[in-house]
């Protein structure tokens, strides 16, 4: 996502930068990025469509979030789990959704991985277990790095529990996106002190 500083919308309420070139973005930034995610369902969302958005722009699958979510049962992670060569088929046929195979198989291998958890604390403990302690938000987006030490350890982590498509830089995305990390500029809005 591109973008300086904090940007005064038309609203009068600063944001960062690149929330401003499309409602989509906006309504996103306003209620979702850096708001803390918790529970299997809601991170496996994330973790799946921050795979998805892989070499794409965020704005492709937030405009196809709600076909994400039919296509997939919801991010039920035993349900999707339980996804055999039919549903490979009828997803790569699903123009609502990105037809990735490599990805589409990813979702299907990561949700076997999430049932697998649950008998290690789960999805949500492993996550949160590499939330930094300190973190400080930046001045602008070019202060904002693609990895941290944390996403390259998550991204490690998950790969240890079966986990495909989470490498540091996606994980990184995912974290800001789940509120580990607070990425909103100095000035925005939505960022916390």
């Amino acid at each position: 996502m591109s973008g300086d500083g904090a940007v005064v919308g038309a609203d009068g309420l600063a944001r960062c930068g690149w929330a401003g070139s499309t409602p989509d973005y906006t309504a996103y930034h306003d209620t979702e990025w850096g708001v803390p995610v918790h529970g299997e369902t809601a991170l496996f969302e994330r973790l799946t469509l921050e795979a998805f958005q892989s070499g794409l722009s965020w704005l492709t699958i937030l405009r196809k979030r709600e076909a994400f979510r039919a296509a997939f049962a919801g991010f039920d992670a035993e349900a999707v789990a339980g996804f055999g060569d039919a549903d490979v088929a009828r997803l790569m046929a699903d123009t609502g959704i990105v037809r990735n195979r490599l990805k589409v198989n990813a979702a299907l291998t990561n949700a076997r991985a999430v049932v697998a958890l649950r008998e290690r604390g789960g999805l949500d403990e492993v996550v949160w277990s590499h939330a930094p302690e300190r973190h400080q938000r930046p001045r602008t987006m070019a202060e904002v790095p693609a990895t941290s030490p944390e996403s390259v350890a998550l991204a490690k982590a998950l790969k240890r529990h079966g986990f495909v498509f989470v490498g540091p830089t996606t994980m990184y995305a995912a974290m800001q996106a789940c509120g580990l990390v607070d990425d909103h500029v100095r000035g925005c809005h939505r960022g916390g002190a």
